[in-house]
């Protein structure tokens, strides 16, 4: 993640600070019931900032650190691109109007709470966004699928934290090097083999 110079993006182009305020401040805008998925269709899909690769790498890195993920991963690409200036672009139009939105929509919801109505309306939108997350985890996982050692942490890291109920953050602490030292080896390994072919 580069802090000073700059980096392309996936196709090649420069991404300005007001490229980042502009599409996130979209992102905020659409992201309705999970912001993740619409985040994923326009920075690897329709804008192409990132490959699907560098997408779930920087993801992957927001999850393991503290706060919300999607918060996490638009200070990670403004930062990629732009530094602390473009950091703050992504983040503060991501958030902006959205911000005014739910305060706004906090103030009805006190006053309409206890509507049979209402009750109904957010359960609807909880099953939206539940399907959701689960198109935006089948997309993630494609490129896991070719690798065997990918499978297998995100297999274990499941049935640790879905079915046996661990605790998310020793979980992570646990499996994230060995998720690490997994992939260096399977580099390594590629590297070698191409090094052989060469030869």
């Amino acid at each position: 993640m580069a802090t000073g110079s700059r980096v392309s993006a996936a196709d090649g182009r420069e991404v300005g600070v007001g490229e980042l305020f502009v599409g996130f401040l979209g992102l905020g805008l659409i992201s309705f019931g999970g912001a993740l998925p619409f985040v994923r269709r326009a920075v690897v899909e329709q804008r192409r900032w990132l490959s699907s690769e560098e997408f779930i790498d920087l993801l992957g890195l927001c999850q393991f650190l503290p706060g919300g993920n999607v918060i996490n991963l638009s200070v990670a690409i403004g930062m990629r691109f732009r530094g602390a200036i473009g950091a703050l672009a992504a983040i503060t139009g991501f958030i902006a109007v959205p911000s005014l939105i739910v305060i706004a929509l906090g103030v009805v919801y006190a006053k309409t709470q206890h509507d049979p109505i209402v009750h109904h309306m957010f359960g609807g939108l909880a099953a939206t966004a539940a399907g959701l997350l689960i198109a935006m985890a089948m997309k993630v996982a494609k490129p896991i699928v070719r690798s065997p050692e990918g499978i297998f942490v995100a297999a274990v890291i499941f049935a640790a934290i879905a079915l046996v109920r661990l605790p998310l953050l020793p979980t992570m602490l646990v499996l994230t090097p060995l998720s690490i030292a997994l992939a260096w080896r399977r580099q390594r390994s590629a590297l070698s083999a191409h090094k052989d072919t060469v030869k």
